[in-house]
């Protein structure tokens, strides 16, 4: 990895610029649909969580259907899956699966639809395999690296076995699918009629599928660009000295080099038009917890990730939040220590300490 992390921030889109809009109402995630382009149709499975809902999309090949995610492994998913295989699909079979990514609201039914309806998955190797490393419920007691991580960043004991207690209790976890089709960054995919070109995002996951058409400028986002919340970007055990902000920085300017008019479906919130304003709302959302982050580290002040956490995260949060929260705190101070802003020290205690430079 190298030392210093190029700048990412381009200036603001130019006055005048188009807003961001939302051309279509959702669907309710009851097996609905919308046709957001001639055979793409727009659907939502439903999320017991504060984030309600997932989109998926079904792509009209002709003579059968492709899907793009997946939602939960829960009985209420399936149900809606089978509504809309009876419903939905114009009398004509489901092909293949396309899962953006590996994490279970994407890809979590995966394995059932796969078995269910006799089609492939699609995924890029990335996430494939992590999704298989990384599918399998926390044991007790938890791997000595998750534990030390935490306790590097600073968290309390008592935190971190109250996060982990709650992990372990994860209602969602899925059966992992058995096999898979390799999606690499530039493969086109001929689905009914249009080329869909694979381009590969960072940072939030580790090799993300998007599908663009460049014909008629449509962008399958999956979670790389979201219209109105920000995706989490952490560092964890897994890859504690990684820089993920760096490549979720790349990836927006690849995505930035798409069509100013392209519509973008996402997968969460609302099918929406404004990419470049949204890649400048995202830059300008980090640039402010950077500048925080900053001001939190300023003078001769040291804190640890769990105490900059605070200053980025000041509501109560649940076990699950807490370990994004402190991840992607510690993707913000890494992304800083990386660009020479701030550095890093392990004290006496065991605790990783930060202190600006100078």
């Amino acid at each position: 990895m190298a030392d210093r992390a190029r700048d990412p921030h381009s200036p603001a889109p130019p006055p005048g610029a188009d807003p961001i809009a939302f051309p279509f109402a959702p669907p309710a995630p009851d097996a609905s649909a919308v046709e957001v382009a001639p055979g793409v149709l727009w659907l939502r499975m439903p999320m017991p969580m504060q984030l309600d809902h997932i989109n998926v999309y079904l792509l009209d090949d002709g003579d059968g259907w492709f899907i793009v995610d997946t939602g939960l492994h829960t009985a209420d998913c399936k149900a809606r899956w089978e509504t809309v295989a009876a419903s939905r699909l114009a009398g004509r079979p489901l092909k293949g699966l396309i899962c953006t990514h590996f994490h279970y609201d994407h890809a979590g039914l995966a394995s059932w639809l796969m078995e269910r309806f006799g089609i492939p998955l699609w995924m890029t190797y990335g996430e494939y395999f992590t999704m298989r490393a990384l599918g399998e419920r926390l044991p007790d007691p938890p791997p000595d690296g998750l534990v030390d991580f935490h306790r590097r960043a600073g968290m309390p004991a008592e935190r971190i076995a109250r996060m982990l207690a709650g992990l372990r209790r994860d209602p969602f976890m899925p059966p992992q699918p058995q096999s898979f089709r390799r999606l690499r960054a530039g493969d086109r995919m001929h689905i009914g009629g249009r080329a869909w070109q694979i381009i590969v995002g960072e940072g939030h996951s580790p090799e993300h599928a998007c599908l663009y058409c460049a014909d008629d400028a449509i962008l399958i986002a999956g979670d790389q660009l979201l219209p109105r919340i920000t995706s989490n970007v952490l560092v964890s055990s897994v890859e504690p000295e990684g820089n993920p902000l760096q490549l979720w920085f790349d990836s927006l300017d690849r995505l930035e080099r798409l069509a100013p008019h392209t519509l973008v479906l996402p997968s969460h919130e609302r099918v929406f038009r404004g990419l470049r304003p949204r890649v400048a709302e995202l830059r300008a959302h980090h640039r402010q917890q950077f500048a925080l982050l900053a001001a939190a580290l300023a003078g001769r002040q040291r804190l640890s990730a769990f105490e900059a956490m605070q200053v980025l995260f000041s509501r109560p949060l649940s076990p699950a939040e807490d370990m994004m929260a402190l991840g992607e705190t510690v993707a913000h101070l890494s992304w800083l220590r990386y660009a020479g802003e701030i550095v890093r020290v392990l004290d006496e205690d065991g605790v990783y300490r930060f202190a600006a430079t100078g």
